[in-house]
């Protein structure tokens, strides 16, 4: 046939031979470090392990790398908090500023917050005493003075209300976070139901405790967020707007 080798020793020896050595194929790269994987890395710690278990060498360790790498990225853990705040941040939805509707639009934007916090277990002590830098994180500050200014709160008022509502948020989503890793723990003890607490207040003694045991039920209520909402009603609804000029 035309193509095939007159000799059947060839054609044998043609069958038998070695087959060409295969070049090498080249080891796949690793993906670069990146601010973006060290956040994404960083918030699957959280969500996984909880806050307490974020650090630098555990973030490394989730992307593969040692700690030195992400050096060329970020400065120190404070710079992790800052990125990952930020970007929970910037799942946020911020409403243009409405005279009318301003009390409300401020209760949903720090409902948003509260709701990011509640995602990722402690996450919200990255953002107490940290002054904000990440440029999603000045947005919604932006945003907030925005609304307060719309609703007539002096640029004072309305600059100290932020902080006051933002510390709230984060104590209440840290607490919230706490006592869910702790009913975790199995021999969590401590956990009561509603009706053993009332039950304790009111075997205290009635000498010492006149008013725990009468308003035991009223000290142990609250479900969801009732809580949350009072004390933000309470925040929000005392800012008063500036009177207009005479």
């Amino acid at each position: 046939m035309a193509g095939m080798a007159a000799d059947p020793r060839q054609r044998r020896a043609a069958r038998h031979a070695q087959p060409a050595a295969e070049a090498a194929a080249p080891a796949p790269r690793k993906k670069p470090i990146t601010v973006e994987r060290i956040t994404d890395a960083a918030l699957e710690v959280v969500a996984t392990e909880g806050y307490d278990a974020l650090t630098i060498r555990r973030v490394a360790a989730m992307l593969g790398t040692g700690p030195s790498s992400l050096y060329a990225h970020i400065v120190n853990k404070a710079d992790i908090d800052d990125l990952l705040i930020g970007r929970l941040c910037s799942e946020l939805v911020l409403p243009k500023p409405d005279p009318a509707r301003w009390r409300e639009q401020i209760r949903d934007v720090c409902a948003q917050i509260r709701d990011q916090y509640l995602r990722y277990p402690g996450i919200s002590r990255a953002a107490l005493a940290m002054v904000p830098t990440n440029l999603e994180t000045l947005r919604v500050n932006e945003g907030m003075l925005a609304i307060l200014l719309a609703g007539g709160i002096q640029p004072q008022t309305a600059a100290w209300a932020i902080d006051a509502l933002s510390l709230y948020v984060a104590g209440y989503a840290l607490e919230i976070s706490m006592i869910q890793q702790r009913q975790k723990d199995p021999d969590a003890t401590w956990v009561l139901t509603q009706d053993q607490l009332v039950d304790r207040f009111e075997a205290l003694p009635q000498a010492a405790f006149p008013n725990t045991r009468q308003y035991a039920t009223e000290l142990t209520s609250g479900t969801g967020h009732q809580r949350f909402d009072f004390a933000l009603a309470l925040l929000i609804d005392n800012l008063a707007p500036q009177a207009p000029p005479v």
